[in-house]
């Protein structure tokens, strides 16, 4: 791409959790999904990781967001400033222009509206978009991965987020059967919360969850590889005196169990409207997870176990679905599953 061209080209997959950019081939970007704002001006303050660090640590001038919830834009103004500040972060180098015209590739929830699509195309054309396309997040999961999307196979991913669980069987380029449900990473960490409260008597804060997740987060109460009790630190619900919590994996394996629960039921709703001859391929090729949630030491196995095909977690499963937007971007014009407005 020549010094004087004003289109550039961006994958990006916006997350509820993390925003991930990928300019030439490359990770440029990946930051939380979170924007920090002025409560009377409007105007952005920090943007991804900074503004992350705000997060529950306000007064009452800063209002700090994740314009997304479950997958779909919740705060339309907010999204919007956020990819503009991200993309920003793209351009941080150049000082020289103003950021070109950008031709886009943008990550969707396999269930969204048409509503929920023109929401993300708005913002996205808000923020210099030129010429923007949408991908189903299962689809972008699976070119990803290395899958030949468009062969006469049939391919399960799993990918759970962390607003959204998108169960899809993909053959000859499509979307066979799918399945979204509104069970993902941010439920974890709710559970997480609300049994430190009910259990410890300890209030802890969403990202203290989300730390206590990623320590000793587990789908099976019997690991291998054990991970170390977490000590967690927070006030105690009644007498507001500090407390210090030893928690162990088996716990959150036990307070997880109902929300695992939910996404195995959906990947066998999702089966269950699979011809037999997909089937028949997915049973041989085996059901990759992807994901953030992914990484829950032992859910591979559980689910293995519990639905008798067997569950790979992919490389890198956090970064499948920016890799693939990736990808689709580079050949835009010969995917012909790529959205256009």
């Amino acid at each position: 791409m020549g010094l004087f061209s004003f289109t550039q080209e961006l994958a990006m997959d916006l997350g509820t959790a993390n925003t991930i950019i990928i300019s030439d081939g490359k990770i440029v970007v990946d930051e939380p999904s979170v924007v920090a704002l002025d409560r009377h001006s409007n105007k952005m303050i920090a943007v991804g990781e900074r503004a992350k660090l705000m997060y529950e640590k306000t007064n009452d001038k800063i209002r700090v967001i994740r314009p997304l919830r479950d997958g779909v834009i919740a705060d339309f103004n907010a999204c919007e400033q956020m990819m503009r500040g991200l993309i920003k972060m793209v351009h941080s180098g150049n000082r020289l222009f103003s950021p070109p015209s950008l031709r886009m590739v943008i990550g969707v929830p396999s269930g969204s509206t048409e509503v929920e699509l023109r929401a993300v195309r708005d913002s996205a054309e808000h923020a210099n978009g030129r010429d923007v396309y949408l991908i189903y997040e299962p689809m972008a999961a699976a070119i990803g991965i290395g899958l030949d999307v468009e062969a006469p196979e049939g391919n399960m991913i799993v990918d759970i987020g962390g607003g959204t669980t998108e169960i899809a069987v993909i053959s000859l380029g499509g979307i066979v059967s799918n399945n979204s449900i509104k069970m993902a990473g941010d439920d974890f960490t709710a559970d997480i919360q609300e049994y430190m409260s009910r259990q410890h008597n300890v209030r802890v804060s969403e990202r203290m969850a989300e730390r206590i997740k990623i320590h000793v987060g587990a789908a099976l109460s019997d690991l291998d590889d054990a991970p170390e009790d977490y000590i967690v630190h927070g006030p105690n619900r009644i007498t507001a005196l500090p407390m210090e919590v030893p928690v162990c994996y088996q716990e959150i394996a036990h307070c997880l169990e109902k929300s695992i629960a939910k996404i195995e039921t959906a990947v066998l709703s999702a089966l269950e409207n699979t011809p037999p001859e997909l089937y028949a391929d997915i049973v041989h090729n085996g059901i990759y997870l992807t994901g953030g949630g992914a990484l829950l030491r032992g859910l591979d196995k559980r689910l293995t176990d519990k639905i008798n095909i067997p569950f790979h977690v992919a490389e890198d499963p956090l970064h499948c679905v920016a890799k693939g937007t990736g990808i689709a971007l580079k050949n835009v014009d010969r995917f012909s599953f790529l959205i256009k407005s």
